[in-house]
């Protein structure tokens, strides 16, 4: 009984512990970026010009670096680290629902961030960066983003066909499938977000989308580990 309750928290922990050592470097890579941003003159001259072109490019260069970072890095790593750059047609149907999903949710994201710009103003302070980080991480990745993640990546698992989705709305579902991915996003996104809100508003989601390549990973790991859960529990 303690171990059903116990699994799925623990394939939260399992996936933040497989991938402790690339999370770290990511983090570290963001201190780096930040401090560079405040600290180096010349890399704060080369992000100004790619908060220009965040600027410029608006909510299309949201979802052309999410459906990058996000639906085709992972996949072309996967490639070339475990299948020895041999293409097969999953790779490019996991390319196809990555660029769409993750563009859109790449834009979705650049909308969280000006919201917040918005209501609590673009200045970098304690508690500005606080009360954002409050609303990104224990509001909006609990209860919108976790959960429409692993609602669609589960209807993709299952075909993409609807029949039988309704469970997604029952409260056994989210311990079951959406809790353990919360708990790996908040190990994984916690120090990294505090980061994002540290710089200007047009450096926040190139900063981002740094991070989501791995992010992707983790979670793929996590609804593939629930995956194979399901089929050696039938």
């Amino acid at each position: 009984m303690n171990n059903q309750h116990g699994r799925p928290l623990g394939v939260g922990l399992r996936a933040a512990r497989a991938n402790l050592i690339p999370a770290l470097v990511i983090q570290i890579i963001v201190v780096a970026i930040v401090a560079a941003y405040y600290f180096h003159p010349p890399a704060r001259e080369w992000l100004a010009h790619l908060a220009e072109l965040k600027r410029r490019g608006g909510y299309l260069f949201s979802f052309a670096a999410g459906a990058l970072a996000g639906g085709m890095m992972p996949q072309l790593l996967k490639v070339a680290v475990f299948e020895k750059w041999r293409v097969r047609r999953e790779n490019l149907n996991e390319i196809v629902f990555g660029v769409c999903f993750w563009g859109l949710m790449g834009v979705m994201v650049d909308g969280v961030y000006r919201a917040q710009a918005w209501m609590f103003g673009t200045q970098v302070d304690f508690v500005t960066v606080f009360k954002k980080t409050l609303v990104d991480q224990f509001v909006f990745t609990p209860f919108v983003s976790i959960p429409l993640t692993v609602v669609i990546l589960e209807w993709k698992h299952q075909g993409y066909r609807l029949a039988g989705l309704s469970r997604v709305f029952s409260l056994r579902f989210y311990k079951q499938k959406i809790l353990p991915t919360v708990v790996s996003a908040l190990g994984f996104w916690l120090p990294v977000v505090i980061l994002i809100y540290c710089l200007p508003p047009l450096l926040q989601f190139p900063l981002f989308t740094l991070a989501l390549t791995l992010w992707v990973m983790i979670i793929t790991w996590i609804s593939l580990a629930q995956k194979e859960g399901m089929r050696d529990e039938g």
